[in-house]
C-alpha cells in the first residue's frame, strides 16, 4: 500500500484511482486544528496536543471493499465501512476550512445514529473524494447479489434442501386445494 503525504488535490485524485491506497491529511488540517484549539482559551495546550496527535496518526485506507479510518495513540480508534453500507455523503465546511481549502466529507449509514459514521477531514480534493465514494457506493449496489456473496459448499446444500422442502409444501398445498387428502403418516409400533 502507498502511504504518502499528498501535496495537492490533483495528486489526491490520482491516488483515488489506485486501490488500495492510504491517504494522510493535508498539513492545512494542522493549521485548522491550531486555530480551533485557540478557541479553548486556557485549555489551549491540552486541546492542541490532542489534535496534534490526531493529525499525526490520522489515516484513510481505501481498498476495493470499503474505507477504513484510523487515528489515536493511547486510545486507538478504527472505523471501517464497506461501500455497500454507505447511505449518504455530505460535504460541510466553515469559513476557516474554506479559507484553508478544506472540507469535511461526512459518510452516513443506516445505523440509526444521527451523526456521520465516518468524517473524512484534511483532504483537499474533498469533491473528488465525495464523487469517488458515490461511484463506489452505486457500484456495490449495482452488482447482483450472487456476485457479492458467493455461496460456500455448506450453504449450497442448505439451499438445495430448502428448495426441496418448498416443493413438497407446494405439492401438499395444491393437493389440498384440489380436494385430495394427503396420505396419513404411517404409525410405527414400538
Amino acid at each position: 500500500m502507498t502511504d504518502t503525504r499528498l501535496p495537492s488535490p490533483t495528486t489526491e485524485v490520482a491516488f483515488l484511482s489506485r486501490l488500495p491506497t492510504v491517504l494522510r491529511p493535508h498539513r492545512n488540517l494542522l493549521t485548522y486544528y491550531v486555530l480551533t484549539s485557540l478557541m479553548a482559551g486556557p485549555g489551549f495546550p491540552i486541546v492542541l496536543l490532542v489534535l496534534f496527535f490526531r493529525f499525526q496518526t490520522l489515516r484513510y485506507e481505501l481498498d476495493a471493499e470499503g474505507i477504513t479510518v484510523r487515528w489515536g495513540i493511547l486510545f486507538r480508534r478504527e472505523v471501517s465501512l464497506t461501500y455497500a453500507r454507505i447511505q449518504d455523503i455530505h460535504l460541510s465546511s466553515n469559513v476557516v476550512e474554506r479559507w484553508l481549502g478544506l472540507a469535511k466529507v461526512q459518510v452516513q449509514t443506516a445505523s440509526g445514529n444521527a451523526q456521520a459514521e465516518i468524517t473524512i477531514e484534511g483532504i483537499q480534493a474533498f469533491e473528488a473524494m465525495r464523487d469517488f465514494l458515490y461511484s463506489k457506493m452505486r457500484g456495490s449496489r449495482d452488482r447482483p447479489a450472487a456476485a457479492r456473496t458467493p455461496l460456500s459448499g455448506g450453504e449450497d446444500a442448505l439451499a438445495a434442501t430448502l428448495r426441496e422442502v418448498a416443493a413438497e409444501v407446494r405439492a401438499l398445498r395444491l393437493g389440498l386445494d384440489a380436494g385430495v387428502s394427503a396420505p396419513a403418516p404411517e404409525k410405527k409400533d414400538d
